[in-house]
């Protein structure tokens, strides 16, 4: 090869790197000469010839378009190491003979950085971070928005917040990215002060900047300062249907569905996400008649609806006990074509339980297992639940010994549905493993096991049942407890009993009363249950509850 070409290839590569940088037009010429039986040693001798024969400058941009081709090959394959290879290649053909503008320099590290971001690559893109800023090119902003990106997607928000305060970038795109990156990792915080440092370098926040920020201040419950962007907004003028759905779903998410549902009322236009956020808004307040309304509102209107309503709207009638609506639900949710996820099986199943739709609770499990989230503990909790309740007590203990990491809600499950069937000996049997398999029991598990200890006549386990309860001061906040221990001495004939504890109980409701009421019919004492009747009627159940311990005399 002359000397004069020397400079145009790197040196040291193989036979199948060298063909990589080759024009196609070489390569269809070299292939026409392999077919008349040319040795394929002689490429390089084709090579020489062809750069002999043609102009230095045509050669260079050849080449310079080969490396720009192949980056961007590995690049979009993911081959990390060889983009980086290539790009090194290109700089050191740059430097040595060809002038390459800035802009494909640029477009070159940005793919760069973009391929190490999806990659998580975090040493090859500080590495080219550094090149960056040693060429000089930190400022640009074709790179800043990626460098912010980059470091955003490691969490390294100080690194990232860096490069966004030093940037010159008048244009709020820099910000927009970190601002949501700190939103997307649930650091709400840090979004609302980034956007403050926004506001007060001048920089004007646009339609994409508020959004994210009234999602932060929906997760922070920052209600006054999502006004104050409220405001900002309304100064603009911005009238985007993206900013004013954020708008509903921030007052929703702080509890002010009221004034959101003023704002929903208002919008001359509405999507899908609108409607939804509304419907979130009502469902986190527990105002499930609102929330119904406006799901058959999004049917009349044909909104195309996406399982997170549907899930929301069915769960809403588990919660306020239409268990059949819920499962109405959940069937059209299939005609619609929709397939169920773990979320609507935790509903339908828990729907079943309530009804005893053992053959639609088997239906849900199919679903379940063909889905691939039957194993979740979760779904494994309400499928051993539903099969307990459900009278299917066979198939709830096969799936309950087949969970390995059993939690108090797995064995709460299983107990609650052999107590639910009053079969007093296998629930006792279960208590006493779950004792020695560790797991400390909660009130739902006393809660469960002191009704049968009454309909069993087994006074002795539920004393000793009141000890466990009196002993734990996590207990003494739950209501539920104290009314289970009043109906267990009630019923067990011990009227005296129940009245004494009766009598200590600061905090009572409906249950309270009812259950020594209940205590006092079965004993006989007519006028004694009148009395308390009347004193249930009359009495002040709003007082303080007494954070004490209940004993009585045993």
């Amino acid at each position: 090869m002359p000397s004069s070409s020397c400079h145009l290839l790197p040196r040291g590569l193989s036979l199948s790197q060298i063909q990589k940088f080759i024009p196609k037009k070489w390569k269809q010429s070299v292939k026409s000469s392999e077919t008349q039986n040319t040795n394929p040693s002689d490429l390089y001798n084709y090579r020489d010839s062809l750069l002999v024969a043609s102009p230095t400058s045509e050669l260079d941009g050849y080449m310079v378009d080969s490396l720009l081709t192949s980056l961007k090959d590995f690049v979009a394959k993911g081959h990390l190491f060889q983009a980086f290879q290539t790009f090194t290649l290109l700089q050191c053909h740059s430097s040595s003979s060809y002038c390459i503008s800035s802009d494909l320099i640029l477009h070159s590290i940005s793919s760069l950085l973009i391929s190490c971001t999806n990659l998580k690559s975090l040493s090859q893109g500080k590495q080219l971070h550094a090149y960056i800023i040693s060429s000089g090119f930190e400022e640009h902003p074709i790179l800043v928005p990626k460098l912010i990106t980059f470091y955003s997607a490691f969490n390294l928000f100080a690194d990232a917040h860096v490069i966004t305060e030093m940037s010159k970038i008048l244009h709020p795109l820099p910000w927009n990215l970190l601002i949501s990156s700190y939103v997307r990792k649930g650091l709400s915080g840090g979004a609302l002060s980034t956007y403050r440092q926004m506001v007060n370098k001048g920089i004007r926040p646009d339609n994409f900047t508020f959004p994210s920020v009234l999602k932060a201040c929906g997760q922070e419950q920052n209600l006054d300062f999502g006004r104050v962007v409220h405001k900002s907004i309304d100064a603009s003028c911005l009238e985007c249907l993206f900013v004013q759905n954020a708008l509903v779903s921030m007052y929703g998410a702080c509890g002010e569905v009221d004034y959101a549902r003023k704002l929903f009322d208002k919008m001359p236009e509405k999507d899908a996400v609108t409607w939804n956020s509304m419907i979130s808004g009502y469902a986190s307040k527990g105002m499930w008649g609102e929330a119904f309304e406006l799901f058959e509102g999004m049917r009349m209107e044909g909104i195309e609806l996406n399982i997170i309503t549907w899930n929301t709207i069915a769960g809403g009638c588990l919660k306020t006990g239409n268990y059949i609506r819920a499962l109405e639900l959940l069937s059209q949710m299939v005609t619609c074509g929709i397939l169920l996820d773990s979320v609507a099986a935790l509903i339908g199943l828990g729907a079943c339980s309530h009804v005893g739709l053992l053959k639609l609770g088997k239906e849900i499990h199919c679903v379940a297992i063909c889905s691939h989230f039957a194993e979740f503990d979760n779904v494994k909790n309400a499928l051993i639940n539903m099969y307990a309740r459900c009278k299917d007590l066979g198939h709830a203990n096969i799936l309950f010994w087949s969970v390995e990491a059993k939690s108090v809600i797995s064995w709460n499950s299983v107990i609650s549905g052999y107590t639910y069937w009053d079969c007093s000996e296998e629930a006792s049997f279960l208590f006493r493993e779950m004792l020695l398999s560790g797991v400390e029991p909660n009130y739902v598990t006393i809660a469960s096991v002191l009704p049968l200890c009454a309909r069993v006549a087994n006074l002795q386990h539920g004393k000793e049942f009141h000890c466990y309860i009196t002993r734990r001061a996590g207990f003494k906040d739950y209501l539920l407890l104290w009314n289970a221990l009043v109906d267990m001495y009630a019923r067990s004939g011990k009227v005296l009993q129940a009245k004494r504890l009766f009598d200590l109980l600061s905090k009572k409701d409906e249950v309270t009363y009812t259950s020594l009421i209940a205590g006092y019919g079965i004993q006989g004492e007519g006028h004694a249950a009148v009395e308390l009747f009347e004193e249930m009627i009359s009495a002040d159940k709003t007082g303080p509850c007494n954070h004490g311990c209940y004993f009585i005399s045993m």
